[in-house]
């Protein structure tokens, strides 16, 4: 039975069938066409889509192993999320080496789009702390691989977009931390030139760092906002309560976008004067620090029923000021601006993975409410600065990246990729960039 399918982003729209797998030991399901298997569907886009085919949700793989609490090391299904980890691992002293903005996310997902969080100038992404896992193959045959794998498969399902195959269990090495306390300093930055100076000192003394820009400023105001480091805390006396233990529900979608032209700019605005001092330390909690948009729940469904697109670029180091710079210029003339604006600058560290999308520069990530034409045109014209930089998108977010910038920002590795592609895997996504038909609505 063919049913409706969407991503975080609710966008697009589609029709896949769907086939909920039970146990770690199962086989893969004989269908017609091809598998993808999807976690928590919380991709923005369509890499967790598969039009017109099947998905295999694997949320119920969702046991953990083993657990060493000397070593931190954690083995567990594919479909736990990073939630549970943490749930399971921090009150023993041990926290994610590398998370994403969401908490709820299956470690699964956090393989196959190599996720990478705010100390990737420290740690690299996600797929550098996976010890091992195991690949089932849609002949039947599973794999354990790890990184020493000499074939070339490890390689590409870290960051291979669910496309090898279906990960089944992985063994992830996590870090210790002191409690589940940070300690932050804001920092309020008047140009674009200020953020690189920041960036630049505190990736040597702090292990997170990130920024919220005012993407709708212009003139002297453009490139302000708020920099943002932390480390985990060692003070005492600190509860392990979170700060805000509600959490604030969107029950249902409303008619139009509440993320408009009339709401954007008074928020940015009202955003960026929240601190009038220019500097403010304080402690956070994990949960308020790390995942903020995890307390508000189904938040995604504040940019009403046509959804939204998130728009992620890498951009090279020495390219990564002017083009961010020309990014925001093009955003703020067009008034389609976003309040969820991070900006933040990658480390060396290389990416385990084929096709992962962290690599050296400086990375924006924005969100535009689907307005139709109008926001497609204006990420059309974000796409041609992003492509003269030498930059690319991150296929995790994306809904609509042309074929061609794809091929431009893997071009690497696209050859050996495809050829541990699993024959009978594939997604709205991966059709899409290789410029081949997908069914939707």
């Amino acid at each position: 039975m063919r049913t409706a399918g969407r991503s975080w982003g609710n966008y697009p729209l589609v029709k896949q069938r769907i086939v909920p797998l039970l146990s770690r030991s199962a086989q893969l399901p004989q269908v017609e066409g091809s598998l993808l298997t999807q976690g928590n569907a919380r991709s923005y886009g369509d890499s967790c889509l598969n039009p017109g085919n099947t998905i295999l949700t694997g949320r119920s793989l969702d046991h953990m192993i083993s657990f060493d609490r000397s070593s931190g090391i954690i083995r567990c299904e594919a479909g736990v999320t990073l939630s549970e980890i943490i749930e399971l691992a921090l009150p023993l002293g041990w926290f994610l080496p590398v998370t994403p903005g969401t908490r709820f996310v299956t470690v699964g997902g956090a393989i196959a789009n190599d996720v990478h969080g705010k100390n990737h100038h420290r740690a690299g992404s996600f797929g550098n702390h996976i010890l091992a896992l195991e690949l089932l193959r849609s002949d039947g045959s599973r794999q354990t691989l790890t990184p020493i794998d000499r074939s070339g498969l490890f390689a590409a399902t870290v960051g291979g977009l669910g496309l090898t195959g279906m990960i089944t269990w992985a063994e992830i090495q996590l870090r210790q931390v002191p409690g589940p306390w940070m300690e932050a300093e804001s920092i309020r930055f008047d140009t674009l030139d200020e953020f690189f100076l920041l960036s630049k000192a505190s990736s040597e003394t702090y292990e997170y760092t990130v920024a919220w820009i005012d993407c709708l400023a212009s003139g002297k105001r453009a490139g302000r906002g708020h920099f943002i480091r932390a480390d985990h805390a060692t003070g005492p006396g600190l509860s392990s309560t979170p700060g805000s233990a509600q959490k604030i529900s969107i029950p249902v979608t409303p008619p139009i976008s509440l993320v408009n032209r009339i709401t954007l700019r008074p928020f940015n605005t009202a955003y960026y004067w929240r601190q009038l001092s220019r500097s403010k330390r304080s402690f956070a909690h994990y949960q308020s620090y790390f995942y903020p948009l995890d307390g508000i729940a189904h938040w995604n469904r504040m940019y009403g029923p046509r959804g939204f697109l998130q728009y992620q670029c890498v951009l090279p180091p020495d390219q990564a000021h002017n083009a961010v710079s020309e990014l925001l210029a093009e955003i703020s003339r067009a008034g389609l601006g976003s309040f969820l604006a991070v900006l933040k600058e990658f480390g060396n560290i290389p990416a385990i993975g084929m096709l992962s999308f962290p690599r050296p520069g400086a990375t924006l990530a924005l969100d535009f409410p689907n307005t139709g034409p109008d926001v497609f045109r204006l990420l059309d014209r974000l796409d041609s600065i992003v492509t003269i930089a030498g930059g690319t998108l991150y296929p995790a977010k994306d809904a609509r990246m042309p074929p061609a910038l794809f091929a431009s920002g893997y071009e690497k590795h696209l050859t050996d990729f495809a050829a541990h592609i699993d024959p009978r895997f594939s997604s709205g996504f991966w059709r899409r960039v290789m410029e081949q038909s997908c069914k939707e609505f």
